[in-house]
């Protein structure tokens, strides 16, 4: 059964960054930031399930294009918070910082009952100790102390047997984290690598997605991240069609998180499998794809379209 992502660190965080704190609306954000209401909560708007929720997971990319600060995450969770379910610290970028500083972010996710996740970084720790256990059950020792929930798994930049990234989704577990494989019909993706590359090394098919996809969930995967290099990224054309239709079809939706980081994506994914898709998005996107999750907004495709009918 698929458990949301909630943070066992969220109450220690909340402790700890309310007493830090001199503001008093601060500090009872985390008993609040899961209905919030405003002045116009009468208008009509599409239900959506409160944090924390099993589906319509929205996570965030932290500092990687742009740096992300404590003060810009405060701004942001307290002002849209209820829509924001994942921080991502893309790549590496989170070994570049101090960790006082680190920490300061994590712990503000946490109190707005946001997780934390790394980004695909893990590979890199593979490839350049050449898989020696002890250096990557430190790594994942370091991600655990700091305060990371979710550790990602980026499957498609370096070549490894399935029943090996099997044993790193049970280690990651065994850590106490929660593991994301990253999947994705496009080996060497997330190297921004120009299409034309890209094009010359071919795709897998999206039937191999499925099934690594479910030998992965079986190792003890949360969920599985979908690349969106190959699909929509770096493509001349979408191959959304075949590779959409074979991943929703074949594995759970709860256990499902496309990357969309880019407008016309997230609302294709919308349009096509309803507000509740679990979707990856940069930060600066996130009032964007909160409108057009409630209906609220959107472009002539999904303008008045976009509806739920809950129970």
């Amino acid at each position: 059964m698929f458990r949301p992502f909630v943070s066992t660190a969220t109450s220690m965080a909340t402790r700890r960054v309310a007493a830090k704190s001199a503001t008093p609306a601060l500090a009872r954000l985390s008993s609040s930031y899961a209905s919030a209401q405003t002045d116009f909560s009468f208008l009509p708007t599409n239900r959506l399930e409160t944090k924390p929720r099993k589906t319509g997971l929205t996570e965030i990319r932290a500092a990687y294009y742009t740096p992300m600060g404590p003060g810009y995450l405060k701004d942001l969770l307290e002002t849209y918070g209820e829509y924001v379910d994942g921080l991502k610290f893309a790549g590496g970028s989170f070994t570049l910082m101090p960790t006082a500083k680190l920490r300061e972010l994590i712990d503000l996710a946490h109190l707005h009952g946001v997780y934390v996740s790394t980004g695909g970084f893990i590979e890199r720790v593979l490839a350049a100790s050449g898989g020696d256990k002890a250096l990557i059950e430190r790594y994942l020792k370091a991600c655990k102390d700091v305060g990371f929930d979710v550790l990602e798994i980026s499957t498609g930049f370096i070549s490894l047997p399935t029943e090996h990234w099997q044993k790193l989704v049970e280690l990651t577990r065994s850590y106490g984290l929660k593991p994301k494989p990253e999947l994705g019909i496009q080996f060497g993706a997330g190297g921004d690598t120009t299409a034309e590359e890209l094009e010359s090394l071919g795709t897998r098919d999206p039937a191999w997605v499925v099934e690594r996809g479910k030998s992965l969930l079986d190792a003890g995967a949360e969920i599985l991240m979908i690349e969106s290099e190959g699909i929509t990224e770096n493509v001349k054309n979408w191959r959304t069609g075949k590779c959409c239709t074979h991943i929703s079809s074949g594995l759970p939706k709860e256990k499902v998180m496309y990357e969309a980081a880019d407008p016309k994506v997230f609302e294709y994914y919308i349009k096509e499998q309803g507000p509740d898709v679990n979707v990856f998005v940069d930060h600066s996107q996130i009032v964007q794809l909160a409108c057009l999750r409630r209906g609220i907004w959107g472009t002539n495709q999904t303008f008045g379209r976009v509806v739920t009918f809950p129970e």
